[in-house]
């Protein structure tokens, strides 16, 4: 079988760090291959190299056979290599052949849009590869799989015969997963190379043909998929034994941490997005709430911060109603967030450390001094982050540096940490361990899991079902806005729980 990619030698340094140090790859023509590693391993800027985002140091690289350096991602494409990245990158006001062909548009002689010309080759390559989709759906309108869907005829549109997908099934319940694999297999078949990036080794095995492992920027060893299990890869990846999630027994206590009661929220054009939920989260308690993207878990989240306006309802912190409260009292007050998205919302990526370390908690010791904690106390500030740090495990050079030197698990660490040490109450943990490896991911669970026992009190929202089932003492699965099942994750699978996240568990139920 013909080599696809054939990477030699490739080294890429950025200031203080090694991304990549002499790394190798081959991947095969036509074939599954997973690159796996720790936060930092150098997978990303690996593949950004290859798509010619970014220029190595040193290094060749061949695409079939012929020796290339792209100076930029179109000349990737030209080439035949398309990536699909983590964070989706559509216009959700757009339809999808708008969303489509944008940047690649077909004109007419005089100028304008040939948009049937478009939206036939769409409908040529969606059943060329077995991609169905309906080109005038508006992108907001669809499921996280039909975008994600999306993104991959965005590329096999333009042509591509080797696709990256970094970190595809981030977001995806169960049954969009199989989908997404099935797609996959199918691509396979017509001759595409797949280039895998993906922190869960249980579908890493499942899908790759090959997988590389990269530690610390260099490459450790490629394998064929079926003579590695997972404890093995991940020993490989991080030098210890996969991680478990699970909790043995419940401590919660008989006190109500956080009550949301009826809440409702309307949108601007009217349409309910929260719809009555009513729920209790007792100290020591970790209650997971279990959705497809998009049903009204973002706004439940912004309305227990006082970020979201709400149309009816309570919210009770310990026993104090917070619903009138701003967002500054509810911090000082107990309440503790990990952010969904550590870029967007929960870090100043230029930034040091000891500034990130600060945010949402400026206001209270040791960061603030003064009469009434009226300014802010660099030493204070820089005491607590070394602190996080050392607790915490975020392997950085220095406090000093900016956020962006660190790899998103050490990144993830910081936010988990800086929250975890401000003594909270309640915390709500949206999506903690998104798109870190099983390394981070194991330190941050045992973090949970500890204040847990400590008594505190624990919102979860995660997309990732064998996470939810093994922390949480109750999963509420929220449907359209409205809770619609509580259940026991001792008593419930991956695969049915993502039944209930997609309603057909419910209408089930109700036939």
């Amino acid at each position: 079988m013909s080599i696809a990619v054939e990477l030699s030698g490739i080294t890429k340094s950025f200031p203080g760090v090694i991304a990549n140090d002499d790394i190798n790859l081959a991947v095969k023509q036509g074939e599954i291959h997973a690159i796996c590693g720790e936060n930092g391993a150098g997978k990303s800027t690996l593949m950004k190299i290859l798509y010619g985002m970014i220029q190595p140091d040193s290094g060749e690289m061949k695409v079939n056979g012929e020796r290339i350096r792209f100076s930029s991602p179109v000349e990737a494409i030209k080439s035949g290599i398309g990536m699909v990245h983590q964070h989706f990158m559509l216009a959700g006001q757009l339809s999808v052949l708008e969303n489509v062909i944008l940047g690649s548009e077909p004109t007419k002689q005089i100028g304008r849009l040939d948009f049937q010309k478009a939206k036939d080759h769409l409908e040529v390559v969606s059943k060329a590869y077995g991609l169905t989709v309906e080109p005038m759906e508006l992108v907001e309108t669809l499921e996280v799989g039909e975008r994600q869907r999306v993104e991959i005829i965005k590329v096999l549109y333009r042509g591509a015969n080797i696709l990256i997908l970094d970190e595809p099934t981030a977001v995806l319940v169960p049954h969009e997963v199989e989908e997404l694999f099935r797609n996959i297999r199918e691509l396979q078949e017509s001759g595409t190379t797949i280039i895998f990036i993906d922190h869960k080794l249980d579908e890493v095995l499942e899908i790759a043909d090959t997988i590389t492992v990269l530690r610390a920027g260099k490459t450790v060893t490629s394998v064929p998929a079926n003579d590695v299990t997972a404890a093995e890869l991940a020993e490989l990846m991080v030098g210890s034994e996969l991680p478990s999630p699970s909790i043995d027994t419940s401590v919660n206590a008989s006190s109500i941490g956080l009550k949301v009661e009826n809440l409702t929220i309307t949108g601007s054009d009217e349409r309910t997005i929260v719809d009555d939920v009513s729920l209790d989260v007792h100290h020591g308690e970790i209650v997971g709430i279990a959705g497809v993207e998009g049903n009204g878990q973002h706004e439940l989240v912004g309305a227990i911060l006082g970020t979201q306006e709400i149309s009816n309802g309570h919210i009770l912190l310990s026993d104090t109603d917070i619903t009138q409260k701003d967002v500054r009292w509810r911090r000082e007050n107990g309440l503790g967030y990990i952010p969904q998205d550590r870029q967007h919302e929960g870090l100043l990526l230029t930034a040091p450390l000891w500034e990130n370390a600060a945010l949402g908690n400026q206001t209270k010791n040791p960061f603030a001094t003064g009469l009434l904690n009226w300014f802010f106390s660099r030493k204070g500030s820089r005491t607590r982050t070394t602190e996080i740090c050392d607790e915490f495990d975020v392997r950085t050079p220095n406090i000093e540096v900016a956020a962006h030197a660190l790899s998103g698990g050490n990144q993830q660490k910081l936010l988990v940490g800086k929250e975890l040490l401000s003594d909270p109450t309640v915390l709500i943990a949206s999506h903690p361990t998104r798109g870190i490896d099983v390394g981070a991911q194991a330190a941050i669970w045992g973090q949970i899991k500890s204040a847990r026992s400590d008594g505190l009190a624990t919102l979860l929202i995660s997309a990732d079902l064998d996470e939810l089932i093994g922390l949480s003492d109750v999963i509420v699965v929220m449907f359209r806005g409205k809770i619609v099942a509580k259940l026991n994750p001792n008593n419930i699978s991956a695969r049915d729980l993502g039944g209930y996240m997609t309603g057909s568990s419910v209408q089930e139920q109700m036939s």
